[in-house]
């Protein structure tokens, strides 16, 4: 173990090396029972001392779906909500987006009422026709002509005036769909997602530093976010997310360490049992991992605004599904990584992936 332990480390600071003050790493891997490996090398923010520890905060950004996802199965479970429900019978606005039908010669949005209601199921799987704007160059277009914000300052006024770009559950397509979960659960529980997440989920599995509001605490161990200019370059940046906003995203808006998310990630290898007890049954759990979008596929997400992101290929060639709420690779991996394990990432180069198949499970950001 201590073999493994000394090589991962040694890829680690290799990752940060060749450089004086670079931005850091934190990674971490997990079995059912505890940590078997922590490391960090660099320092939280370039142009500053303070080097990356194990505690580090982070905005987690998409690393926020899966637990939201958790809240939403949780309202399955109790029977308050089912995966074929309309999202309209909870979410009442939602019926009022349409499907974006191209643009016309002056590049307005040409838009027609969708075939069929958007199920919770189809949320969860990204099923339902929503798209980001910095992976879809048609949804950029749309949110360009039409002044709507993006995912940094994304509320409820954005999410209203979204725009789907095929019929519910006729294709798949990475979006804004998790933040519309949210909004479910919020309808449903009748209190901010934030506050849901924290008895349902943070309480019972002790993640004490996760949450949307950053704490003193938190604060003081926080990582910044970098921006890489086209010369290759680093800038540190003071973009922290809103705090306390009217508008919780389910879909990107938590902050959290590294050690917190090996405690959901645990929780999933053993089949929904916390440190306290169950957060889901076995059986959610194993519903949860199994593939849920059909014959459809996880395809490449373009990068369509290069300075938030590059173009993200999990595993490129291997066919993908989704489950709720996680890709799944369909075909043994050739890191070693089995068929049927779950992951996911976050927009600040933060990666995950559960492995329930050898009981094992980990993350680094």
């Amino acid at each position: 173990m201590e073999t493994l332990k000394q090589a991962a480390d040694a890829v680690l600071h290799k990752a940060v090396s060749g450089a004086q003050n670079v931005p850091g790493v934190v990674a971490m891997a997990t079995n059912a029972k505890a940590n078997i490996y922590e490391g960090h090398a660099g320092v939280r923010a370039l142009g500053h001392a303070q080097e990356m520890t194990a505690d580090t905060v982070m905005c987690i950004f998409s690393c926020t779906k899966a637990i939201t996802g958790a809240t939403a199965m949780q309202l399955v479970e109790e029977g308050k909500i089912k995966l074929s429900d309309p999202a309209k019978a909870y979410v009442p606005y939602i019926a009022d987006i349409k499907v974006l039908d191209g643009f016309d010669s002056h590049g307005a949005p040409k838009l027609r009422v969708p075939k069929g209601d958007i199920t919770v199921e189809h949320l969860l799987t990204h099923t339902a026709g929503f798209g980001y704007d910095f992976f879809n160059a048609d949804v950029l277009k749309y949110n360009t002509a039409t002044k709507t914000p993006g995912i940094i300052s994304s509320s409820i006024d954005a999410l209203s005036k979204s725009v789907l770009l095929f019929d519910p559950g006729h294709e798949w397509e990475y979006g804004t769909n998790i933040d519309w979960v949210g909004q479910v659960v919020e309808a449903v529980r009748g209190k901010k997602l934030g506050a849901v997440m924290k008895q349902h989920i943070f309480d019972p599995l002790g993640m004490g530093d996760t949450a949307y509001k950053i704490t003193p605490s938190m604060q003081a161990r926080l990582a910044k976010l970098h921006q890489r200019g086209a010369d290759g370059k680093l800038t540190p940046l003071d973009l922290i997310l809103p705090q306390d906003p009217g508008f919780e995203a389910g879909g990107h808006g938590l902050y959290a360490t590294i050690g917190d998310y090996m405690k959901f990630i645990r929780m999933y290898l053993n089949d929904g049992m916390g440190p306290n007890g169950p957060v889901l049954k076995p059986e959610t759990v194993a519903i949860s991992a199994q593939n849920h979008i059909g014959k459809l596929r996880v395809k490449s997400l373009p990068g369509a605004i290069p300075s938030l992101s590059n173009e993200a290929e999990f595993f490129p060639g291997m066919p993908k599904t989704w489950g709720l709420s996680f890709m799944i690779n369909n075909e043994n991996a050739p890191t070693g990584r089995p068929a049927g394990a779950l992951a996911w990432a976050g927009l600040a180069n933060l990666y995950y992936w559960i492995d329930r198949q050898n009981g094992l499970g980990g993350m680094w950001g």
